[in-house]
Protein backbone atom coordinates (compact mmCIF):
# COMPACT_ATOMS: atom_id res chain seq x y z
CA UNK A 1 0.00 0.00 0.00
CA UNK A 2 2.94 2.40 0.09
CA UNK A 3 3.78 2.23 -3.26
CA UNK A 4 -0.03 4.06 -3.24
CA UNK A 5 0.12 6.64 -0.88
CA UNK A 6 1.28 9.63 -2.33
CA UNK A 7 -1.40 9.40 -4.64
CA UNK A 8 -3.26 10.60 -1.39
CA UNK A 9 -0.90 12.73 0.84
CA UNK A 10 -1.76 15.90 -1.96
CA UNK A 11 -5.94 15.46 -0.65
CA UNK A 12 -4.87 15.39 2.76
CA UNK A 13 -5.09 11.57 3.24
CA UNK A 14 -1.76 9.59 4.23
CA UNK A 15 -2.85 6.48 2.34
CA UNK A 16 -6.36 4.77 0.76
CA UNK A 17 -6.73 2.99 3.96
CA UNK A 18 -7.11 6.58 5.74
CA UNK A 19 -9.30 7.64 2.94
CA UNK A 20 -11.72 4.92 2.91
CA UNK A 21 -11.82 5.03 6.80
CA UNK A 22 -12.69 8.58 7.13
CA UNK A 23 -15.18 8.96 4.19
CA UNK A 24 -16.47 5.57 3.48
CA UNK A 25 -18.99 5.89 7.26
CA UNK A 26 -20.52 9.12 5.93
CA UNK A 27 -20.96 7.66 2.25
CA UNK A 28 -22.73 4.67 4.28
CA UNK A 29 -24.98 6.65 6.32
CA UNK A 30 -27.09 8.54 3.42
CA UNK A 31 -28.11 4.94 2.79
CA UNK A 32 -30.58 2.42 4.24
CA UNK A 33 -29.44 -0.71 4.88
CA UNK A 34 -30.26 -2.96 1.50
CA UNK A 35 -28.26 0.54 0.20
CA UNK A 36 -25.39 -0.46 2.03
CA UNK A 37 -25.47 -4.08 1.23
CA UNK A 38 -25.44 -3.35 -2.20
CA UNK A 39 -22.72 -0.57 -2.36
CA UNK A 40 -20.52 -2.64 -0.02
CA UNK A 41 -21.41 -5.85 -2.33
CA UNK A 42 -20.21 -3.55 -5.42
CA UNK A 43 -16.86 -2.73 -3.82
CA UNK A 44 -16.04 -6.45 -3.24
CA UNK A 45 -16.89 -7.57 -6.93
CA UNK A 46 -14.31 -4.42 -8.08
CA UNK A 47 -11.61 -5.82 -5.33
CA UNK A 48 -12.31 -9.80 -6.42
CA UNK A 49 -12.16 -8.80 -10.34
CA UNK A 50 -8.79 -7.19 -9.86
CA UNK A 51 -7.73 -9.75 -7.49
CA UNK A 52 -4.71 -11.82 -8.01
CA UNK A 53 -7.01 -14.91 -6.23
CA UNK A 54 -10.03 -14.14 -8.14
CA UNK A 55 -9.89 -17.59 -9.69
CA UNK A 56 -10.98 -18.70 -6.17
CA UNK A 57 -14.72 -18.68 -5.09
CA UNK A 58 -14.36 -17.71 -1.36
CA UNK A 59 -12.41 -14.45 -2.94
CA UNK A 60 -15.76 -12.79 -3.40
CA UNK A 61 -18.41 -13.56 -0.80
CA UNK A 62 -21.71 -11.71 -1.71
CA UNK A 63 -24.98 -11.52 0.29
CA UNK A 64 -27.72 -12.04 -1.78
CA UNK A 65 -31.38 -12.30 -0.49
CA UNK A 66 -32.95 -14.98 0.32
CA UNK A 67 -35.73 -14.98 -1.83
CA UNK A 68 -33.18 -15.43 -4.79
CA UNK A 69 -31.03 -18.04 -3.62
CA UNK A 70 -33.17 -21.91 -4.31
CA UNK A 71 -32.42 -25.14 -3.44
CA UNK A 72 -31.39 -27.84 -5.93
CA UNK A 73 -33.21 -30.70 -6.87
CA UNK A 74 -30.44 -33.34 -6.07
CA UNK A 75 -28.99 -33.16 -3.04
CA UNK A 76 -28.05 -36.56 -1.49
CA UNK A 77 -27.35 -34.72 1.94
CA UNK A 78 -29.87 -35.49 4.52
CA UNK A 79 -29.75 -33.69 8.06
CA UNK A 80 -31.71 -35.24 11.37
CA UNK A 81 -33.73 -32.36 13.22
CA UNK A 82 -31.50 -32.69 16.40
CA UNK A 83 -28.62 -31.67 13.97
CA UNK A 84 -30.67 -29.00 12.17
CA UNK A 85 -31.53 -27.37 15.73
CA UNK A 86 -27.59 -27.50 16.60
CA UNK A 87 -26.48 -25.91 13.28
CA UNK A 88 -29.02 -23.01 14.33
CA UNK A 89 -27.42 -22.64 17.35
CA UNK A 90 -23.76 -22.65 15.60
CA UNK A 91 -24.71 -19.87 13.58
CA UNK A 92 -26.69 -18.00 16.33
CA UNK A 93 -23.81 -18.31 18.26
CA UNK A 94 -20.60 -18.27 15.90
CA UNK A 95 -22.48 -16.50 12.73
CA UNK A 96 -22.20 -17.60 9.24
CA UNK A 97 -18.10 -18.95 9.32
CA UNK A 98 -18.96 -20.37 6.24
CA UNK A 99 -20.80 -19.15 2.70
CA UNK A 100 -23.32 -21.11 0.45
CA UNK A 101 -21.57 -22.56 -2.70
CA UNK A 102 -23.96 -21.79 -5.14
CA UNK A 103 -24.11 -20.94 -9.22
CA UNK A 104 -26.42 -18.35 -11.21
CA UNK A 105 -29.56 -19.41 -12.87
CA UNK A 106 -31.60 -16.89 -14.65
CA UNK A 107 -32.42 -14.14 -12.23
CA UNK A 108 -31.46 -17.07 -9.18
CA UNK A 109 -28.79 -18.29 -7.91
CA UNK A 110 -29.26 -22.02 -6.81
CA UNK A 111 -27.77 -23.91 -3.98
CA UNK A 112 -24.29 -26.57 -4.37
CA UNK A 113 -23.21 -26.86 -0.94
CA UNK A 114 -25.06 -25.26 1.65
CA UNK A 115 -28.48 -26.21 1.76
CA UNK A 116 -29.24 -26.61 5.26
CA UNK A 117 -27.42 -23.18 6.55
CA UNK A 118 -29.69 -21.74 3.59
CA UNK A 119 -32.31 -23.23 5.35
CA UNK A 120 -31.14 -21.57 8.52
CA UNK A 121 -30.71 -18.29 7.18
CA UNK A 122 -34.15 -18.51 5.79
CA UNK A 123 -36.71 -20.34 8.10
CA UNK A 124 -34.51 -19.14 11.65
CA UNK A 125 -36.61 -15.74 12.47
CA UNK A 126 -33.60 -14.59 14.97
CA UNK A 127 -30.71 -15.55 11.94
CA UNK A 128 -33.01 -14.19 9.49
CA UNK A 129 -33.49 -10.83 11.00
CA UNK A 130 -29.98 -10.06 12.43
CA UNK A 131 -28.59 -11.04 8.50
CA UNK A 132 -31.38 -9.01 6.99
CA UNK A 133 -33.24 -11.30 4.89
CA UNK A 134 -29.51 -12.16 2.98
CA UNK A 135 -27.20 -15.35 2.47
CA UNK A 136 -23.66 -15.59 2.25
CA UNK A 137 -22.66 -16.93 -0.82
CA UNK A 138 -19.70 -17.45 -3.50
CA UNK A 139 -20.09 -18.74 -7.11
CA UNK A 140 -18.20 -21.81 -8.39
CA UNK A 141 -16.45 -21.74 -11.57
CA UNK A 142 -17.75 -20.60 -14.33
CA UNK A 143 -16.21 -23.60 -16.40
CA UNK A 144 -17.69 -26.08 -13.83
CA UNK A 145 -21.75 -24.85 -13.95
CA UNK A 146 -23.02 -27.66 -16.01
CA UNK A 147 -25.04 -29.69 -14.32
CA UNK A 148 -22.68 -32.91 -14.38
CA UNK A 149 -20.08 -30.97 -12.37
CA UNK A 150 -22.88 -29.42 -10.44
CA UNK A 151 -24.01 -32.38 -9.15
CA UNK A 152 -20.22 -34.07 -8.71
CA UNK A 153 -19.42 -30.59 -6.46
CA UNK A 154 -22.34 -31.08 -4.30
CA UNK A 155 -21.29 -34.43 -3.87
CA UNK A 156 -17.92 -33.61 -3.24
CA UNK A 157 -18.80 -30.99 -0.60
CA UNK A 158 -21.01 -33.62 1.20
CA UNK A 159 -18.39 -36.76 0.98
CA UNK A 160 -15.32 -33.84 2.43
CA UNK A 161 -17.77 -33.91 5.73
CA UNK A 162 -18.92 -37.79 5.75
CA UNK A 163 -22.67 -37.21 5.16
CA UNK A 164 -24.45 -37.88 2.30
CA UNK A 165 -27.86 -40.24 1.76
CA UNK A 166 -26.77 -43.74 -0.34
CA UNK A 167 -30.33 -43.81 -1.93
CA UNK A 168 -29.64 -40.05 -2.89
CA UNK A 169 -25.85 -40.76 -3.81
CA UNK A 170 -27.15 -43.89 -6.17
CA UNK A 171 -29.55 -41.27 -7.82
CA UNK A 172 -26.75 -39.07 -8.93
CA UNK A 173 -24.59 -41.63 -10.27
CA UNK A 174 -27.36 -43.33 -12.45
CA UNK A 175 -27.91 -39.67 -13.04
CA UNK A 176 -24.36 -39.11 -14.32
CA UNK A 177 -24.31 -42.66 -16.37
CA UNK A 178 -27.14 -41.37 -17.91
CA UNK A 179 -25.43 -38.29 -19.38
CA UNK A 180 -22.67 -40.60 -20.50
CA UNK A 181 -19.74 -40.33 -17.65
CA UNK A 182 -17.53 -43.45 -17.42
CA UNK A 183 -17.01 -44.75 -13.92
CA UNK A 184 -13.43 -43.97 -14.20
CA UNK A 185 -14.93 -40.35 -14.84
CA UNK A 186 -17.26 -40.54 -12.14
CA UNK A 187 -14.64 -42.40 -9.80
CA UNK A 188 -12.23 -39.45 -10.44
CA UNK A 189 -14.67 -36.57 -10.08
CA UNK A 190 -16.12 -37.89 -7.23
CA UNK A 191 -13.49 -39.78 -5.24
CA UNK A 192 -15.31 -42.89 -5.49
CA UNK A 193 -13.44 -46.37 -6.31
CA UNK A 194 -15.50 -48.44 -8.92
CA UNK A 195 -16.82 -51.12 -7.03
CA UNK A 196 -18.43 -48.02 -4.79
CA UNK A 197 -20.10 -47.35 -7.78
CA UNK A 198 -20.67 -50.79 -8.47
CA UNK A 199 -22.98 -51.07 -5.19
CA UNK A 200 -24.45 -47.43 -5.89
CA UNK A 201 -25.80 -48.47 -9.49
CA UNK A 202 -27.11 -51.72 -7.89
CA UNK A 203 -28.94 -49.81 -5.14
CA UNK A 204 -30.74 -48.18 -7.99
CA UNK A 205 -32.20 -51.48 -9.34
CA UNK A 206 -31.77 -50.19 -12.65
CA UNK A 207 -30.31 -52.68 -15.22
CA UNK A 208 -30.31 -49.12 -17.68
CA UNK A 209 -26.55 -48.13 -15.64
CA UNK A 210 -25.21 -51.07 -17.23
CA UNK A 211 -26.37 -51.14 -20.64
CA UNK A 212 -22.84 -49.69 -21.90
CA UNK A 213 -20.56 -51.82 -19.34
CA UNK A 214 -18.46 -54.81 -21.01
CA UNK A 215 -19.63 -58.42 -19.41
CA UNK A 216 -17.71 -61.68 -20.93
CA UNK A 217 -21.03 -63.91 -23.18
CA UNK A 218 -22.97 -65.75 -20.90
CA UNK A 219 -23.28 -69.74 -22.08
CA UNK A 220 -26.75 -70.74 -23.84
CA UNK A 221 -27.87 -74.35 -24.18
CA UNK A 222 -29.07 -73.44 -27.42
CA UNK A 223 -25.84 -72.80 -28.91
CA UNK A 224 -25.40 -76.43 -28.88
CA UNK A 225 -28.66 -78.03 -30.50
CA UNK A 226 -27.14 -81.03 -31.62
CA UNK A 227 -28.26 -84.21 -28.58
CA UNK A 228 -25.25 -86.04 -27.46
CA UNK A 229 -25.31 -90.11 -27.07
CA UNK A 230 -23.48 -91.40 -24.11
CA UNK A 231 -22.28 -93.66 -26.94
CA UNK A 232 -19.80 -91.61 -28.69
CA UNK A 233 -18.01 -90.22 -25.69
CA UNK A 234 -14.97 -92.01 -25.16
CA UNK A 235 -12.78 -92.11 -21.44
CA UNK A 236 -9.27 -92.83 -21.24
CA UNK A 237 -8.69 -95.86 -19.04
CA UNK A 238 -6.60 -94.47 -15.70
CA UNK A 239 -3.85 -95.73 -15.03
CA UNK A 240 -3.79 -98.12 -12.10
Amino acid sequence: MKQLDFVFEGRGYSSLKELLELELPGILSAMDTEGKIEFINDIREIIHNNSPLKNEPVDFVKWVKTDNVIANDYNPNSVAPPEMQLLEVSINHDGYTQPIVTWPKDNEIEVIDGFHRNRVGRESEIINKRIFGHLPTVIIKKEREGKNDRMASTIRHNRARGKHAVNAMSDIVIELKRRNWSESRISKELGMDEDEILRLCQISGLAEAFENDDFSMSWEAEMFSDEINPDDVEFEDEEA
